[in-house]
């Protein structure tokens, strides 16, 4: 077989792992799938919510895709931080709320190309010390204020910030309740010197959150923690039609064509929950070698060997999704 030029683009597949990255795996518009205009409301009135769902649903493909929304306008800066780094940490409220103000100035430098918070923060790391600096429980909200009240292109009259944290429901415990408490502390001050609006993105909605504090030996409902929270958005699964233009791509960018019967096979065993949609479509157009020729029809036979195959595999989510 000849071999590749280095110029070849690489034919895109179905992800089951991870955000989507629409160069390289067939993709739905994220924002097709949130209601783009009762977010904007949400957001142009100052509102604090949740964006939750199971994993694997499309979360942080959808926070990304808002937040390159939101910034390729003029009248906000957004900011995707993920948060689950500082899970390891567990219940030490001070230390999570440290590596989350590092997070968030990482995530600011990147995505904003603004770097103002990193030298503030590496400032206030220096004038505390690191024993001291690592010890208050502050970090989160005021590295927030410091973003809001900062910005490089208007400096006299900084664009609101939106802030997006995923992962939320990764903190346990008196980490969580800090994060949470700070993110309250700082609502009154939205927007000039706390961020506009907010999205705390998990699985479940932080109203279900019963958080046990070791500090205060008690149970702490995450409504108590956060009650500034006005709505819970739950991100759906593809609906029939949405999984049928997913395959659509594959056949536009190959010619290997699903039958009817394959497809009606797919929709049963999947229900359009995302991960499934895709892991079914990669295990038979990629991981069945003999189908990676592209003249071959999926056929229904072939859908039924694919989730059999899958099911053996003991995929990591089936279980969660209910195919095995």
């Amino acid at each position: 077989m000849a071999e590749k030029p280095d110029n070849a683009r690489m034919e895109k597949f179905f992800n089951n792992a991870g955000p989507q990255i629409p160069k390289d795996h067939y993709t739905l518009d994220p924002l097709q799938r949130v209601n783009l205009e009762e977010l904007q409301n949400l957001i142009d009135q100052k509102r604090y919510f949740v964006l939750h769902a199971p994993r694997q649903t499309g979360k942080t493909t959808a926070l990304y895709a808002l937040m390159r929304h939101y910034n390729a306008g003029t009248q906000y800066r957004c900011v995707y931080v993920n948060v689950e780094p500082a899970q390891a940490l567990r219940e030490q409220s001070d230390k999570v709320s440290f590596v989350c103000a590092s997070l968030l100035a990482a995530a600011a430098e990147m995505h904003l190309k603004d770097g103002q918070l990193q030298a503030a923060f590496n400032v206030w790391r220096k004038e505390a010390g690191a024993a001291e600096a690592e010890s208050a429980v502050d970090w989160f909200g005021r590295s927030i204020r410091f973003l809001s009240q900062n910005d490089p292109q208007h400096p006299n009259n900084p664009r609101p910030l939106l802030l997006l944290i995923d992962e939320i429901d990764a903190l346990i415990g008196d980490g969580l309740i800090t994060i949470l408490r700070q993110l309250r502390a700082g609502y009154a001050d939205r927007p000039h010197a706390f961020a506009q609006s907010l999205i705390l993105c998990g699985v479940r909605d932080v109203r279900d959150y019963r958080i046990h504090s070791s500090a205060n030996k008690e149970i702490i409902t995450g409504g108590s923690a956060f009650n500034v929270k006005v709505k819970s958005i739950r991100l759906g699964n593809f609906s029939q039609a949405e999984m049928n233009a997913l395959y659509d791509q594959h056949t536009a960018e190959t010619g290997q064509v699903f039958t009817p019967e394959a497809r009606e096979l797919a929709w049963q065993y999947t229900e359009g929950q995302p991960w499934l949609v895709n892991a079914l479509a990669y295990e038979v157009t990629f991981e069945m070698r003999e189908n990676r020729d592209r003249s071959r029809t999926i056929s229904a036979e072939l859908m039924r060997e694919a989730k059999e195959r899958l099911v053996l595999s003991r995929a990591v989510h089936l279980e969660r999704q209910g195919l095995g």
